[in-house]
């Protein structure tokens, strides 16, 4: 069949700035598959801050539009080179290539993440970025025995965080939130709810803290990091957009955690290895509910992943299952 007759939808964008703006769903050629790479056929992928940010131009120096959306999802592979035939028709994350809001994606098929079958679509949809970031977390930060505060307390990779620490050992996690109705889930998992906006409370708790968790920066994070009394303060994202420094008075450690810095050298045995680890424990957890939007209704899954207070995960579905 002569696949560069034909065409996907995928969502786009030509220029950076706010993703209502920029974004457009649009019809692109879909060429003929490389022979070495697995075609999969897209089901499902959520919208995560990690989505949506580098499109407003906050990571310019990496990338450059004209570019699809999308660092995770799952799908079908429908086509596979002949070493990759046992995949065909199974689920899969095509990741670390090309976009994911798109109905086809390739991918090199020694990346592509194999889903077990016991594994629902909704979990595989989300088993990457969120999941692999706290596995990675809390291996090279380990809290055994430690109180642990997480700010962005309501946030998906929070719930994960929280979870897999009591289970690892935490003796205390402290939840740092912002929306009230995130307040019983915290309480539900066995985490201590602070608001935000005690101030007078959080830097109390950090004055006996030596492990953070910090998903927010800003105001909230200097702060938190300023009143500890030494230990690790551990900043793996910027929900406020703007960074924490340590000023001549602190006397914890400043760790910055991207992902990608992990990965760039990583094998892919190394690669698959660490989702045989995670694909058991996303099993056991908790997970928040979803919503699922066709893709034609991009824009309304957008406005839903900024509804204050939300508590389930946007998911872009490109093809019933």
């Amino acid at each position: 069949m002569d696949t560069s007759k034909q065409t996907h939808l995928a969502l786009r964008y030509t220029e950076f700035g706010r993703p209502q703006d920029v974004l457009s769903l649009e019809r692109v050629a879909t060429e003929g598959r490389d022979p070495n790479k697995l075609r999969v056929k897209m089901l499902a992928a959520p919208i995560n801050p990690s989505d949506l940010i580098p499109i407003t131009g906050a990571y310019k120096h990496l990338i450059t539009p004209p570019m699809t959306a999308g660092y995770e999802g799952v799908g079908e592979v429908v086509e596979a080179p002949e070493a990759y035939q046992h995949l065909l028709g199974r689920l899969a994350l095509p990741l670390r290539g090309d976009g994911t809001w798109q109905e086809i994606v390739d991918c090199d098929p020694s990346i592509a993440v194999p889903v077990p079958e016991d594994v629902p679509l909704d979990v595989a949809a989300r088993g990457y970025i969120n999941p692999l970031t706290a596995q990675y977390l809390l291996r090279e930060w380990p809290v055994r025995g430690k109180r642990v505060i997480l700010t962005g307390a309501g946030s998906f990779i929070a719930s994960l965080l929280a979870q897999w620490a009591r289970e690892d050992g935490a003796s205390e996690v402290i939840g740092i939130y912002r929306s009230p109705e995130r307040r019983a889930a915290l309480e539900a998992m066995g985490v201590v709810p602070v608001h935000e906006s005690d101030t007078q409370l959080i830097q109390s708790i950090a004055a006996s803290t030596r492990l953070v968790f910090d998903a927010v920066g800003g105001a909230l994070g200097i702060a938190i990091l300023n009143a500890m009394p030494d230990g690790e303060f551990v900043g793996y994202g910027l929900l406020s957009g703007q960074s924490v420094f340590p000023n001549a008075q602190t006397r914890a450690h400043l760790r910055r955690f991207h992902l990608r810095d992990r990965l760039k050298d990583l094998s892919p045995q190394a690669w698959q290895a660490g989702f045989q680890t995670l694909w058991p424990r996303l099993r056991d957890t908790d997970l928040p509910g979803v919503e699922g939007f066709a893709a034609v209704h991009w824009q309304a899954a957008l406005q839903a992943f900024e509804r204050p207070g939300r508590l389930y995960k946007p998911l872009l579905r490109f093809v019933e299952p």
